[in-house]
């Protein structure tokens, strides 16, 4: 692509987003530590740019000082304007950078997914003036547009030839299109109209459905496109950017935390922030420099120095998307009487919907602490169950915590843990809907195939050539885990599927694919979690506590059939159980790469890549204690 040239709209007052604005230079409100002149400025820099220019009025000086300081320092000239100039002004003032080259511009304001090289390619083959990027958003359209996507004009039409649409703030002009725009303050719509008039093409790329739909408001806008000119917007954004990360909750590496806080929903704690003893929040972003003393609690709101200001998240919608995660359904939080209540919506044909209302059913009789089913419409897929709150054991470790309060949440998990192992699995001969699904060599190798196809063929592009020893070291694995004794298993017990609730009580998600397998697979999955790494000695600890309360609450052994998990003794157990505990961390490491792999690779979901290398030091840590039975693995794997 040619070079061109660029200019970044930012001298506005940001009345929209008082008090913040009157702090913060909006261009410089942070997006998760980064300020969205960055964001922007970064997009724009990966275009063949020749030249970028910025306007500045409103807390010009510190706009100029974070330039001087950043990585676009000697990149961007700046045109100071002493009054505002208006978007069109803005343009005409800048004419002599913009006037050798086709220009895009973008506001400041503006977080999107939008390819601008798409929009360039476009306005350069058309023969447009002017080519907006645009999108149908509902609510703000007012942008008229023929059916061939030229602008016909700009506010309402009753036409049945016209439609309307958004203008996202991104477009590409020819240099001609500065000899419209006067000198002096003006708007560039009235550029557009001009050149309307004159004969002019300005035409439109719509990006409407080019991206995947909104994941925090509803499933009616499939652009990610956000205008974070007010506070509802904004504080949407962050909580999409948390998202599309794969977090829910965010603290700056300057902040000072106390350790006691407690951290519920989407959060966003920004540079050098300050939270005091008992801080409770919600929904809520601090912005940088901001001081939350003692025992404060603020929830749906964005809190700076000295002021507040509250948002309704639901103003707009009747249900805001929840959770993150690899899942093909979708979690909507709902509000119901005076609270609120999770919808889950499953696809057609989902073949866990029904197996997961059983589970719940099945696991909410022997006490597992699982979210309550409130209601289930089996034809449309659909289930309403009790809102357990966003705060997931691994968002709970962000913050910082005492070993002896991380010691004492994980004996909690481990006690759920220990009634699906025990008190559910002796009851399995009641529960015919799970009692024949085999955790077994079938599936087994099953999961060491989609290691070796979804990461070291899929992320790591490595074929394996004669291949037939290492088939051979994995069907000894698999064997070997099959031959454990079993019991009902949860088979994906990591730290984002325990929830963390009120007074830090854990409860569990994400137990539809619970199988008759071998509890050890469970244990080292919570353990030997890629999410969140353990200290070696606390890790024993729980090892013990877990083999401990296992004796402690095995009452009656479970049906001969299942080759039970069944504790004779406390020194009869401990012992074997141990053994099953390296050749299941082999198996679930070598399964978690894989899904890693799919999930990125196939699904699109990129932020699972950031948990590839404690997976794979993890399961380089297993191999080399297994070197000697598995050598073929052991030279594959160190390898990666």
């Amino acid at each position: 692509m040619n070079r061109i040239n660029a200019f970044i709209l930012s001298a506005g007052l940001g009345e929209r987003l008082m008090p913040v604005t009157e702090h913060i230079p909006k261009p410089l409100i942070p997006i998760l530590g980064k300020p969205i002149l960055e964001i922007v400025l970064e997009k724009v820099s990966a275009l063949p740019v020749n030249k970028i220019g910025i306007n500045l009025h409103h807390k010009k000086e510190e706009i100029e000082d974070w330039i001087e300081r950043s990585a676009f320092r000697g990149k961007v000239e700046i045109f100071f304007e002493n009054s505002i100039l208006g978007t069109g002004g803005a343009l005409k003032n800048a004419e002599g950078l913009l006037k050798d080259h086709t220009f895009l511009v973008h506001n400041s304001d503006i977080l999107s997914d939008i390819d601008l090289e798409s929009i360039v390619k476009s306005h350069r083959s058309s023969g447009n003036i002017a080519t907006l990027a645009v999108k149908d958003h509902s609510e703000i359209n007012n942008v008229i547009v023929g059916r061939d996507g030229t602008i016909m004009g700009i506010g309402k039409s009753d036409s049945t030839t016209t439609r309307q649409v958004t203008f996202t703030g991104i477009a590409v002009y020819s240099p001609e299109f500065l000899s419209l725009l006067p000198e002096g303050e003006s708007s560039i719509v009235n550029g557009w109209l001009k050149a309307i008039s004159s004969g002019k093409r300005v035409g439109t790329v719509d990006v409407s459905d080019s991206y995947p739909q909104d994941p925090v408001v509803d499933s009616t806008h499939r652009v990610d496109w956000r205008d974070i000119g007010t506070p509802e917007t904004y504080l949407k954004a962050v909580f999409n950017t948390l998202r599309k990360e794969g977090e829910t909750i965010f603290i700056h590496p300057t902040a000072r935390v106390s350790e006691n806080i407690s951290l519920d929903g989407y959060v966003a704690v920004e540079e050098e922030c300050v939270l005091g003893n008992a801080v409770s929040l919600k929904n809520t972003i601090i912005l940088p420099g901001t001081v939350v003393s003692e025992g404060s609690y603020y929830e749906d709101c964005i809190v700076g120095s000295g002021y507040r200001i509250e948002v309704d998240l639901f103003r707009s919608t009747d249900k805001i998307l929840i959770g993150t995660g690899g899942s093909d359904r979708n979690y909507y939080r709902m509000r119901r009487d005076k609270g609120s209540a999770v919808l889950m919506e499953s696809q057609e044909s989902d073949p866990d919907f029904e197996r997961h209302i059983k589970y719940t059913l099945l696991f909410g009789r022997h006490f597992m602490p699982v979210p309550k089913l409130i209601k289930v419409n089996h034809d449309a897929k659909t289930a309403l169950f009790e809102d357990l709150g966003d705060l997931t054991l691994y968002s709970w470790l962000k913050c910082p915590r005492k070993e002896s309060e991380i010691e004492s949440i994980y004996k909690s998990v481990i006690e759920i843990l220990i009634i699906l192992h025990t008190k559910a699995t002796k009851n399995i001969s009641r529960c015919h809907f799970i009692k024949d699904r085999l955790f077994n060599y079938g599936h087994l190798r099953w999961e060491t195939d989609y290691f070796i196809e979804r990461f070291v063929r899929g992320v790591k592009n490595i074929e394996i050539k004669d291949n037939n020893f290492l088939k051979e070291e994995l069907h000894r694995l698999a064997l070997k885990v099959d031959s454990f004794p079993k019991a009902v298993i949860h088979r994906d017990f990591q730290s984002q599927n325990v929830m963390v609730t009120k007074g830090n009580i854990p409860r569990i998600v994400d137990y539809q694919g619970a199988r008759i397998g071998p509890p050890a697979y469970d244990l080292v999955s919570l353990l030997w979690d890629p999410y969140y790494r353990l200290t070696n000695t606390l890790r024993e600890k729980l090892i013990d506590y877990y083999i401990f309360k296992s004796e402690e609450n095995w009452e009656a052994k479970a049906s001969p059939t299942l080759k039970p998990f069944s504790p004779m003794g406390r020194g009869d157990f401990s012992r074997p159980f141990r053994k099953t505990l390296l050749p299941c961390r082999l198996q679930r490491h070598m399964q978690a790469l894989g899904a890693y792999g799919f999930l990125s690779m196939v699904k699109g979901k990129r932020y699972f890549l950031k948990y590839v290398p404690e997976g794979l030091k993890l399961l380089k840590e297993d191999i080399i204690l297994s070197k000697i039975e598995y050598p073929k693995l052991y030279r594959l794997v160190m390898g990666l």
